[in-house]
C-alpha cells in the first residue's frame, strides 16, 4: 500500500535475504530523470514524490548503502556474500575501476567462487571467457585469470572473502558519488566514503576531508556547503553548486547519514573539541535513524554469527567461450553484454547511476 513505510518494505526484504547485518544496506530507486534515491524507512511510499511519479509498477533495487570500510571483518558469511555480490558488479560496471593485475587477481577468485579449483578435464579451454568480470574484457585478463585460477585451492566463502580483501584497497571502493560544480562552472566529484568526503576533479582527488573534522553541511536551493575545521581549529566553508535543488538535498542527505552511520562517538575521539564534535545544528528535519557501524559491531543483543546457516548462492550469467578464428591467432570479438546481472531476483545488488 502507498501509506507502507519504507521500513516495513525493508524488512521484508531483509526476511527474504535473511540477514541481520541489516543497515549496510537499502532499496534505490530511480527517477524519471534517472537521478537515483534511497528509500527511507520513516516515510510512507506515497511520500516518495519521485519514486511514485514512476509508476505503477514501482521498482527498487537492492543493495548496499554503506559500505563497510574493512568487509573482511563483517560478522555473517551472508552478508559478505551480498557484498561480494555488489562489489563484482560495481567491478563490471566500471564504477570502482581497477588496474590489469588487480582485475586478474579479483576474477581468480570469482572463477574459484563458481567452479572450485581448476580441474583440466572439466576447465576446457576458453572456460574464463564464459564470465564477465570488467567492461571491455580482452583475452589477455582471461589467461590471466586462468593462470592465477590453476593456483588456487580455496573454499567458495574464503574465495568471497579474499576478493572483498582486495577490492577494499582499490581507491574508489565504497565511493558515492554526487556530480556538482566549483568555481566558474567547472565540474568536480564529491565522494561519500566510510572515512569522510572526497573531493574529484578530473578524476584526480584534489580534496580530502575527515568526518571528526567536518563540523557542518548546509544547502540552500542548488548551493551545498561543506564546513571543515583545520588544524588550526579555524572553520572553511566550501561551497558547490548542484544540477537543481533535488540533487542538492538528495546530496546532503546521503551526506549526513553517512556522517552519523561512520561517526566516532565523543567520548572515543579526543582529537577535536567537543563543541565541533557535534553534527546536528543542520536545521533541517532528516536525520538518520539506524544503528551507525560502531553500534553494530558492539550490539550484545544478537549473537553473531548464527549456527547452522544455509546460504543460496546463485551463479552468474554465462557467456558464449571465444572461438579461435581459423588460421589465425587473434580470438574473435563477442559482444559484451553489460545488463545488470540478475536484476529481476531480489538477491541482485542494486545498480547505482554512473555519471
Amino acid at each position: 500500500q502507498k501509506s507502507t513505510k519504507g521500513s516495513v518494505v525493508l524488512g521484508y526484504v531483509f526476511r527474504h535475504l535473511n540477514l541481520v547485518e541489516i543497515d549496510y544496506f537499502g532499496l534505490r530507486y530511480c527517477d524519471r530523470s534517472h537521478q537515483t534515491y534511497w528509500l527511507d524507512p520513516a516515510k510512507t511510499l506515497s511520500e516518495h514524490k519521485e519514486l511514485i511519479n514512476t509508476g505503477p509498477p514501482y521498482t527498487l533495487y537492492f543493495g548496499i548503502k554503506f559500505y563497510a570500510e574493512d568487509p573482511c571483518k563483517l560478522k555473517e558469511e551472508i552478508t559478505r556474500y551480498q557484498f561480494f555480490l555488489q562489489v563484482k558488479q560495481d567491478v563490471l560496471q566500471g564504477r570502482l575501476p581497477c588496474p590489469a593485475n588487480t582485475a586478474a587477481q579479483l576474477g581468480a577468485y570469482i572463477i574459484q567462487s563458481e567452479l572450485g579449483d581448476y580441474d583440466p578435464y572439466k576447465h576446457t579451454a576458453g572456460y574464463v571467457s564464459e564470465y564477465r568480470f570488467v567492461p571491455d574484457q580482452k583475452e589477455e585478463l582471461e589467461d590471466a585469470i586462468e593462470r592465477i585460477h590453476k593456483t588456487l585451492i580455496v573454499t567458495t566463502p574464503v574465495s568471497e572473502t579474499n576478493y572483498l580483501g582486495v577490492a577494499k584497497s582499490l581507491e574508489m571502493y565504497g565511493v558515492d558519488l554526487h556530480p556538482v560544480y566549483g568555481e566558474n562552472k567547472s565540474e568536480y566529484f564529491l565522494g561519500l566514503t566510510p572515512v569522510g568526503v572526497v573531493v574529484y576533479k578530473n578524476k584526480k582527488q584534489v580534496g580530502k576531508y575527515f568526518w571528526p573534522r567536518i563540523t557542518k553541511v548546509h544547502f540552500k536551493e542548488t548551493q551545498f556547503e561543506l564546513r571543515v575545521l583545520g588544524k588550526d581549529c579555524n572553520e572553511t566553508s566550501f561551497f558547490f553548486e548542484a544540477r537543481n535543488k533535488i540533487t542538492c538535498k538528495n546530496l546532503w542527505k546521503c551526506c549526513v547519514e553517512h556522517h552519523t552511520f561512520f561517526r566516532v562517538p565523543e567520548n572515543e575521539s579526543n582529537s577535536l573539541p567537543r563543541k565541533f564534535s557535534k553534527f546536528g545544528s543542520i536545521g533541517y528535519k532528516h536525520r538518520y535513524s539506524g544503528r551507525t557501524s560502531l553500534q553494530m559491531t558492539r550490539d550484545p543483543s544478537v549473537q553473531l554469527p548464527r549456527h547452522d546457516q544455509c546460504i543460496e548462492r546463485s551463479r552468474s550469467k554465462t557467456y558464449p567461450k571465444r572461438t579461435q578464428q581459423t588460421g589465425s591467432k587473434n580470438m574473435s570479438q563477442i559482444t559484451l553484454n553489460r545488463e545488470n546481472e540478475g536484476t529481476t531476483k531480489i538477491i541482485a545488488p542494486s545498480p547505482v547511476k554512473r555519471y
